[in-house]
C-alpha cells in the first residue's frame, strides 16, 4: 500500500490502490457479468449539459414476419427499427472516515488508518449493492401501465415452505420465456440460503488466501447461476425477496469525482481524516429514470426505491420496451403467519 499519511497522501496512487484490494460483493456481480458499459451514457454525462440526469436514444429490435417469395408476392410495407427513450440519473455519495493520534500511541504505533484505507472498498461495496437493490425494488414499484405489467409478469410468489428445485427455474421462465438463459444472479436471504443447502441445492464457493488458509464466501452456486447470501438487502416485514439479473442488465457508468479521496489533517482534534467521494450510474435495461420525486441534483436510495420515478422505456408512441428482454425477476416467499 502507498504510503498513507497527511504529508505524503497520493490520491491517484490511492484510488489505484482502491481498485486492486478484493470486493466480494461486487465481484459476484462482475463474474455473473450483470453490468454492461454504455458509452452513451458515458458520453452524455461527459458533455457540459448532462451532468446529473439525461434523457438518451434506446434501440428496439426488429419485429414481424417475411412474405413468401414466390415470383409473385408483394413486399409488405419496409420494417425498421424504432428508439425508445429512457431517463439515467447519476447518484452520488460521499463519507468520511477519521482515527485519533492517541489510538495510535496507546497501541504500540497500530494504523488504524490505514485499516480503514483496507477496509474503503467494502464499504462502498455494500453501500453501492443496497443502491442497487433500491433501483430494483423501484423498478418492481412502478405505477405505470407497462411497469405494473412487467412487475406482475416477473415476479414468481412462493409460500415459506415451498423452495424447491424448480422454483428458480419457473421463476425466470415466468419472466422471459424462452429468452430465460440470460439470468446468470440470484441474491437471496441466508434463510432461503440454509434451506437450499439443507436440500443439497446450494454450493457454498471458497477462497484460499496468501496464507493458505482457505475459507468459505458468501457466494454459493444454485442451478447454474451464481448466488449472492445478503440479509441486509432481501428481508421485507412480510416476506422475503430473491432478486434475479441476467447478464447485461444494468448499464453502468462511473462517472467520478473531482476529488475522489482526500487527506486532512485535524490538528486541533490530533486526528486525520479521510475524505470518500463518488458518482457512479446504474440504468436497469429497458427502463426509464422519470426524476418525478427527487428533492436534490443526486437522487437518494429511498427517491430511487419510489416507484413513481420509473417507467418501462417508451418510444413516444404508446409502445413499451418488450419486458421479456428484461431478464431481471424476483421470487417473493412468502412468511409463514404466526
Amino acid at each position: 500500500m502507498p504510503k498513507f499519511d497527511k504529508k505524503s497522501f497520493n490520491p491517484q496512487a490511492f484510488g489505484k490502490y482502491m481498485e486492486t484490494v478484493p470486493k466480494e460483493r461486487l465481484n459476484a456481480l462482475i463474474k455473473a457479468n450483470i453490468f454492461r458499459a454504455d458509452e452513451n451514457i458515458k458520453n452524455s454525462f461527459s458533455s457540459q449539459t448532462g451532468t446529473a440526469y439525461a434523457i438518451i436514444p434506446m434501440t428496439g429490435r426488429l419485429k414481424g414476419k417475411p412474405v413468401n417469395y414466390d415470383g409473385e408476392t408483394k413486399y409488405d410495407e419496409a420494417k425498421s427499427l424504432n428508439t425508445f427513450e429512457r431517463g439515467v440519473v447519476v447518484f452520488g455519495r460521499k463519507d468520511k472516515f477519521t482515527e485519533q493520534d492517541f489510538s495510535y500511541d496507546i497501541t504500540a504505533g497500530k494504523d488504524f488508518m490505514s485499516q480503514v484505507g483496507d477496509q474503503l472498498s467494502d464499504y462502498w461495496d455494500d453501500a453501492n449493492e443496497d443502491t442497487l437493490i433500491a433501483i430494483i425494488k423501484g423498478i418492481f414499484a412502478s405505477k405505470s401501465t407497462g411497469g405494473k405489467e412487467f412487475a406482475e409478469k416477473h415476479t414468481f410468489e412462493i409460500e415459506e415452505d415451498g423452495l424447491t428445485t424448480v422454483t428458480l427455474n419457473s421463476a425466470i421462465q415466468k419472466a422471459c420465456g424462452d429468452k430465460k438463459r440470460k439470468f446468470s444472479l440470484v441474491i437471496m436471504n441466508s434463510l432461503q440460503a440454509t434451506e437450499l443447502e439443507n436440500q443439497k441445492q446450494l454450493t457454498f464457493l471458497t477462497q484460499t488466501d496468501s496464507q493458505g488458509v482457505e475459507r468459505e464466501l458468501n457466494l454459493a452456486q444454485w442451478n447454474g447461476k451464481l448466488v449472492l447470501v445478503d440479509d441486509s438487502t432481501t428481508e421485507e416485514a412480510e416476506e422475503y425477496v430473491m432478486y434475479i439479473l441476467g447478464a447485461g442488465m444494468i448499464d453502468y457508468e462511473d462517472i467520478g469525482a473531482k476529488v475522489p479521496y482526500e487527506m486532512v489533517r485535524d490538528a486541533d482534534n490530533d486526528r486525520d481524516l479521510l475524505y470518500s467521494r463518488e458518482r457512479l450510474c446504474y440504468a436497469p435495461h429497458g427502463f426509464s429514470y422519470l426524476k418525478k420525486n427527487q428533492a436534490k441534483l443526486s437522487p437518494t436510495d429511498e427517491e430511487l426505491a419510489d416507484g413513481t420515478n420509473w417507467d418501462l422505456a417508451t418510444d413516444g408512441d404508446n409502445e413499451y420496451y418488450p419486458h421479456k428482454e428484461i431478464a431481471i425477476a424476483r421470487v417473493v416467499v412468502k412468511k409463514k403467519v404466526v
